[in-house]
């Protein structure tokens, strides 16, 4: 049975296999990042008319305003434009994106695309204590396109009870590769935050893609650690700036990727509305926790 992928996304899947991942997003990171007019204002120009990205609710409007690429993708938010849900019940949105999948997680399995699972355990870099106490559970997958608002952040209040890296490849996480790579989620590099509340625990992984110069969290900075051989715990920041409220920025994405809200099933449901496809912003309600 055809799965009604084109020749051209099959062909772009298997070439990443061969593809140097890591150089790649090094020279990306490194363009993103240049000052210099003749790099900045033709990358930006291209950007937009190739994306057209919506810019309304930017602190800064104009593109060209930005000092470098990276500072134009990963731009700010003017205040108030997202405000949190009235109820204190509710789970926000952590991003702008679209829903890739959601649904429960069971006996270790995540859902990726059809034919495909992957291991709560594995996408947590081998965390089995936090896995156990989010398996019964549920989970988001949310895509973060080149247009999208690219700053992260928390779906509930919390206190950050751990964070750490885990090295992996940088598959991209469009539709057709989450399709045709088995695991990807959990083979891709990703910081995985895990925190506490009076809701309960809760997790949220940034998973980390192709041309994706590196990943940020507000008190750590840029997180890109050389030859990793295996998970690495972040700095903790100071105990006051580990209480965060909902809503709170947690992280970004220099250049664009995916996040996985991860939640305890006997507390938490996703609101009733939501399936793959649906398009979210930063702070709309997506589902509730019980606080009993």
């Amino acid at each position: 049975m055809s799965d009604g992928l084109t020749p051209g996304a099959r062909l772009f899947v298997a070439l990443q296999y061969l593809l140097p991942q890591r150089f790649l997003s090094r020279m990306i990171g490194h363009a993103a990042r240049a000052r210099a007019a003749w790099i900045r204002r033709p990358l930006i120009g291209l950007f937009m008319r190739a994306y057209r990205p919506d810019l309304a609710d930017a602190e800064h409007p104009e593109a060209q305003g930005y000092p470098s690429f990276n500072a134009f993708f990963t731009r700010a938010l003017r205040s108030g434009a997202r405000p949190a849900p009235a109820s204190s019940a509710a789970i926000a949105s952590p991003v702008d994106g679209r829903i890739s999948a959601l649904g429960s997680v069971a006996a270790d399995c995540i859902f990726q695309a059809k034919d495909h699972d992957y291991s709560l355990r594995a996408l947590l870099g081998g965390n089995a204590a936090l896995a156990a106490r989010l398996d019964p559970g549920l989970f988001m997958t949310i895509y973060l396109a080149p247009f999208d608002y690219h700053r992260v952040h928390m779906a509930l209040p919390g206190t950050l009870a751990g964070a750490w890296h885990v090295p992996g490849r940088r598959f991209s996480v469009n539709d057709a590769t989450a399709r045709l790579v088995p695991g990807l989620f959990a083979r891709n590099e990703r910081l995985v935050f895990a925190f506490e509340s009076d809701l309960g625990p809760h997790a949220l992984v940034m998973v980390g893609a192709l041309f994706v110069g590196s990943m940020s969290t507000l008190w750590h900075g840029e997180v890109a650690p050389a030859r990793a051989r295996g998970a690495s715990a972040l700095p903790a920041p100071p105990p006051a700036a580990r209480i965060l409220a909902r809503g709170a920025e947690l992280g970004r994405f220099n250049m664009g990727s995916t996040v996985i809200v991860l939640l305890p099933r006997a507390r938490a449901a996703w609101d009733a509305g939501l399936a793959p496809g649906g398009v979210l912003r930063v702070g709309a309600a997506i589902g509730r926790m019980d606080a009993s």
